[in-house]
C-alpha cells in the first residue's frame, strides 16, 4: 500500500535506467534476438560469413538485464555455436573461442555483481521511502466535512520529503491543517520538518486555539536551535482551523503566502494578519493574530509554499498563481486532487522545472456523505 502511495505522490518521471532505476523490459530482448539473427543469416546465406565477433556481444548484453545463471546460458550458447560442426560461423580459431569464453565469464561475474547491487538498491530505497512516509504520510481523501488533497515535490532528486510540509488532523474543535516551509530544502531539512510535524500533531489534540498551536511550533524550533551550536532554525507556516460544521475558517499566518479562496468561479487571495516566521521566539514577543472567515458550501481553498509563488520561467517572470488558478477553475476542477495536479502541470509548463521544494494543499467544502 505504501508503494502505491509513493507512486501517487511522485507523478514525476522515475530516475533513468542508468541512474539506478530497474532496466526497461526491452533490454531483455537483444541477446536472444541477436542469437536468432546470427542463426538465420548463417542458414539463409550460401556464402560463409564470419559472424563470430557478434557472438562476443551476446553475453555482455545479457548481463545488463539477466542474472548470472541466464547470462551463463547465453555465453555457453555463443561458445557452442562457434564449435558447432557444419554451422559455418566463419573459421574461428582458438583465440576467437577463448576470447568469447573469457568475455562470457566476465559477463557472468558482472551480472552477479549487478544483481546484488540491484537488490541492495531496492532494499535501501524501500527503507528510505518507509522512513520518509513516516515523516509525511499521504493525506486521506476526506477529513470530517472536508475533501482534501496534498501534492509534494522535493527539490532533491529521488527524495519524497524535503523542506516543505503539510498535514491535516481532526481535533476536539474541528479539523486543523498546517502548511509550512522550513529553512533550507532537500533532505538536509527533513529533521526540522519531522520536528514541526510532531509538534503540530501533539498541539492539535491539546491546544484550544491556533495561536497556541503556533506557539508550540515556535517553541519547538527555538529549543532545537538552542541545542545546536550553529543552528538558526526558522520556518514560515499557515495554520487553518475548520470548525466541526465547516461553516467557519480560522487562519493564522506566520510569514507564509496567504491561502487562495475559490468561490463561484472567482479566485481571491485571502487577507490575513501577517505574522513573523516560526522559530524567532514570537510566542512571547509578537504572537500571531487569528483571522476568521465564513465559508459556504462549494468553497475551495488552495495553500501553496513559495516553491510555487517564487518559481520563474526562462525570462525571469514569476509564476502568476492567482491568474492561472482562475483559468484552471474555469474548467470546473471541483476535485481537490485534480486541482493540485492541474496547478502542478501548469507550473511545469510555465517554468519547465523548479529548483525548490513544492507543496500544494487543496480543500473542498462538501457535506459529509
Amino acid at each position: 500500500m505504501f508503494r502505491v502511495a509513493a507512486a501517487s505522490r511522485r507523478d514525476r518521471e522515475e530516475p533513468g535506467w542508468l541512474r539506478g532505476a530497474p532496466p526497461p523490459h526491452w533490454v531483455r530482448w537483444p541477446p536472444p534476438a541477436l542469437l536468432f539473427l546470427i542463426c538465420v543469416i548463417q542458414l539463409a546465406t550460401p556464402v560463409t560469413i564470419d559472424l563470430s565477433f557478434l557472438l562476443a556481444a551476446v553475453p555482455p548484453l545479457a548481463a545488463l538485464s539477466y542474472g548470472a545463471l541466464a547470462t551463463a546460458v547465453f555465453g555457453g550458447t555463443a561458445v557452442l555455436l562457434l564449435q558447432l560442426p557444419g554451422f559455418g560461423l566463419g573459421r574461428p580459431g582458438d583465440s576467437d573461442l577463448l576470447t568469447v569464453a573469457f568475455v562470457g565469464l566476465l559477463s557472468v561475474v558482472f551480472a552477479w555483481v549487478r544483481s546484488r547491487r540491484d537488490a541492495q538498491l531496492v532494499t535501501v530505497r524501500t527503507v528510505a521511502e518507509a522512513a520518509q512516509f513516516a515523516v509525511l504520510p499521504p493525506l486521506p481523501e476526506r477529513v470530517g466535512p472536508l475533501r482534501c488533497s496534498g501534492l509534494y515535490r522535493a527539490a532533491q532528486g529521488g527524495a519524497l520529503v524535503g523542506g516543505d510540509l503539510f498535514d491535516v488532523r481532526k481535533g476536539s474543535v474541528g479539523v486543523r491543517a498546517l502548511v509550512g516551509d522550513v529553512q533550507g530544502h532537500g533532505l538536509a531539512a527533513v529533521g526540522t520538518v519531522a520536528a514541526l510535524l510532531g509538534a503540530f500533531r501533539e498541539a492539535v489534540l491539546d491546544q484550544p486555539d491556533l495561536e497556541g498551536v503556533a506557539a508550540r511550533l515556535d517553541r519547538r524550533l527555538v529549543v532545537d536551535s538552542e541545542e545546536s551550536e550553529h543552528a538558526e532554525l526558522f520556518a514560515t507556516a499557515v495554520l487553518l482551523e475548520f470548525r466541526d460544521d465547516a461553516s467557519e475558517l480560522r487562519i493564522v499566518s506566520c510569514g507564509h503566502p496567504p491561502p487562495l479562496l475559490l468561490r463561484g468561479g472567482r479566485v481571491e487571495e485571502l487577507t490575513v494578519a501577517p505574522g513573523a516566521p516560526l522559530g524567532l521566539g514570537i510566542a512571547g514577543v509578537a504572537p500571531p493574530e487569528e483571522t476568521s472567515l465564513v465559508l459556504k458550501p462549494g468553497d475551495r481553498l488552495l495553500v501553496v509554499t513559495d516553491g510555487v509563488t517564487e518559481a520563474r520561467n526562462a525570462s525571469g517572470a514569476f509564476y502568476p498563481l492567482t491568474e492561472r488558478v482562475a483559468v484552471l477553475c474555469a474548467e470546473a476542477l471541483d476535485d481537490p486532487s485534480a486541482l493540485t495536479s492541474a496547478v502542478w502541470q501548469d507550473l511545469m509548463r510555465f517554468c519547465g522545472g523548479v529548483g525548490d521544494d513544492v507543496a500544494l494543499l487543496a480543500f473542498s467544502l462538501d457535506p459529509a456523505p
